[in-house]
């Protein structure tokens, strides 16, 4: 009796181990994709591409940096995307790490 309640508490340790083990694992995949930031080009992204990566732009907005492009051509910094209405330094901060030119 003693052998068999020995088996079952070794067989159900190595059981919940491997769970633990397996969860971690999906921790570590989860924080890698975290990590991974998809970034968006203002010179050449579309209003709804940039409203959808962007952090507080909405199709509004979007479409006025899409517009203040047309009108004054291609964006030579990233701190000229404080120029277009209704983006500010707070916007920018947010989205500094996904806008590239």
């Amino acid at each position: 009796m003693k052998v068999f309640t020995l088996l079952c508490f070794l067989f159900s340790s190595l059981l919940f181990s491997t769970i633990s083990f397996a969860d971690s694992k999906t921790e570590v995949a989860t924080k890698q994709e975290q990590k991974q930031v998809i970034q968006v080009n203002i010179n050449t992204a579309t209003a709804e591409e940039l409203s959808k990566v962007l952090t507080g732009i909405g199709m509004s907005k979007a479409q006025k940096i899409v517009e203040y492009r047309e009108k004054f051509g291609p964006f030579v910094s990233v701190e000229q995307l404080k120029e277009v209405s209704g983006i500010g330094q707070a916007t920018l901060d947010k989205n500094i790490e996904k806008i590239t030119l």
